[in-house]
This record gives structure tokens, sequence and C-alpha cells, in this order.
């Protein structure tokens, strides 16, 4: 996991070839006008989903992993907590990985949380297991979606 400010995102472009255009979305000067829902960024490979609305508190907020992609997660207004837990440390899947949709569920728990205020972000590897929107306030949030694999 990586968790830092958006003015900062440079520092890791080197963590993938594609990381660097999602950062470039994030850093639209609209991108707090636009609506909620999936925004193409480099079709399939790298694309962003918009969303508000109320987190679900850290103990409804659902452990889940992706393979094929990693998560830049970032607060774009009020501030999201996440969970983060090792994948070797997961004991408990809720639901099987989804290869079609890139995500698998479990019922372990966070070994941390992080704060996640607005202007940061936060990357989720396929190794990092993690559970957003675990704040129980609004959110107004950017989750780009970058193929690793």
């Amino acid at each position: 996991m990586i968790f830092d400010r958006l003015t900062n995102a440079s520092n890791y472009f080197s963590v993938t070839p594609l990381i660097q255009k999602g950062f470039e979305f994030l850093r639209r000067t609209d991108l707090a006008s636009l609506e909620d829902g999936v925004h193409e960024i480099q079709g399939l490979d790298v694309y962003a989903i918009i969303a508000r609305g109320d987190g679900v508190g850290r103990e409804r907020a659902m452990l889940e992993a992706h393979r094929k992609y990693l998560d830049i997660q970032y607060v774009i207004d009020g501030t999201d907590v996440m969970g983060w837990l090792e994948r070797d440390f997961v004991e408990r899947v809720k639901d099987a990985y989804d290869a079609e949709k890139d995500l698998e569920f479990f019922y372990d728990r966070p070994e941390s949380w992080v704060r996640v205020p607005q202007g940061s972000f936060a990357v989720f590897l396929p190794q990092d297991i993690h559970a957003p929107l675990a704040t129980t306030q609004y959110v107004h949030k950017a989750v780009v979606k970058v193929k690793v694999s």
C-alpha cells in the first residue's frame, strides 16, 4: 500500500507503466465536477470510477482484493478511512475470486486503518487487501483502476 498526497504522485510513476495515466486523470481541473460513474482513460487498461456518498463505517467495511488491477483511491472531498491487510494473512474468503469482475471479498478484518483526507490517495496493489469506505461520513472519491497483468 502507498499513501500520499496527489502533489507527490510523480514519485510513484515507476510502480507500473500505466500508473502515470491514472495520476494525470486525477490532476484534471474539472475532476470534482465529473458525474458519478465510469470514465475511460485508456480503454480497459486505465479507467476511473467517480462516486459520492456516505461511508459504511469500520464494522461494515468489507476487505476486498483485485488481481488484474491496482487501485488508486483518491479523495476529492471529505475524508475516507481505509483498512489494509496483507494477502498472506487472509484466512477467511467470503466471495471467491470473480475473474470477470476482478474482485474477491474476505471476512477477515484489517490489520491497520488509515485516514485519507481530501487531496490524498492510497494505492492498493494486488497483494494489498483493502477495505474502502470505512468512514461514517460523506466522501467524494475517484477510484482509478490501472491494469497490472
